[in-house]
């Protein structure tokens, strides 16, 4: 099966060849393309491939100007970073995705379902409009995350409002820093369940310890191996966060928007 690549950054695009290759070496990687532009020249040359993989924010456009434009019927594999609402989307709708930095067994997942669509030359249900309009009306959307957390001081309920949260960090146990540095243990019990119910345009996982609010950041530093140094303002300078190389690209993008 013969599958093109639309994906801006050189690093993730090279890593998801890798993983690609390694879960399912039948696939042959025909292209790699950098951007909306490159990507309507090619598909403006070219026949569709069997799957596509591609990701949502580019460094020129949205890709679903790509969709509008051509209109594709081979099963589409959308990747993400902190469009958390897009990948809601695509669940109802029945569409796969890949939530960055991917993960070798979702992309199984995915690649099998895809191989499925094609085998039995069936369409993937997918409502691109739909979906467009939930990325471009983040605030439609917003009432879906949570607003506050409850947390137990001195056996009493106390309601943390999540614009007041600085990061989530796991330490032995979770705890709420809060942007005047007071600390707060909390009930859930692992950062992916908190991740599922803030929201990412406002969030970050880091990393298996800290999910981090993008208005408490101080500074980010690149270190060796195109790693990151991520820094909190005062009074939570204490935490220097790092961040691993295939998670920066796609961080500074979140960062710049």
């Amino acid at each position: 099966m013969k599958a093109v690549i639309v994906e801006d950054e050189e690093i993730i695009a090279k890593v998801l060849v890798n993983t690609i290759r390694k879960v399912d070496d039948s696939i042959e990687i025909v292209d790699i393309l950098p951007s909306l532009k490159v990507a309507r020249k090619w598909f403006g040359n070219n026949a569709e491939p069997d799957i596509l993989f591609m990701d949502i924010q580019l460094s020129d456009g949205v890709s679903f100007d790509l969709l509008e434009q051509y209109k594709l019927t081979c099963p589409i594999v959308f990747t993400t970073a902190y469009d958390e609402y897009a990948i809601r989307a695509f669940k109802v709708n029945g569409v796969d995705y890949l939530l960055k930095p991917v993960e070798e067994e979702d992309l199984k997942k995915a690649i099998d379902k895809c191989k499925n669509i094609v085998s039995h030359k069936s369409a993937p249900v997918a409502d691109i409009q739909s979906l467009i309009q939930s990325i471009a009306n983040p605030g439609a959307i917003a009432n879906k995350y949570k607003q506050r957390f409850v947390v137990n001081v001195r056996n009493q309920w106390m309601p943390i409002q999540v614009k007041d949260i600085a990061c989530f960090a796991k330490e032995v146990l979770n705890y709420i820093y809060l942007y005047n540095g007071e600390k707060y243990m909390m009930d859930i019990s692992t950062l992916d369940e908190v991740e599922e119910v803030v929201d990412p345009n406002q969030f970050y996982r880091a990393n298996r310890q800290f999910i981090i609010n993008v208005d408490a950041i101080q500074s980010v530093k690149p270190i060796e191996n195109s790693k990151l140094i991520v820094k909190l303002k005062e009074p939570n300078q204490k935490f220097e966060i790092d961040m691993s190389r295939e998670k920066a690209p796609q961080f500074k993008k979140w960062m710049d928007r």
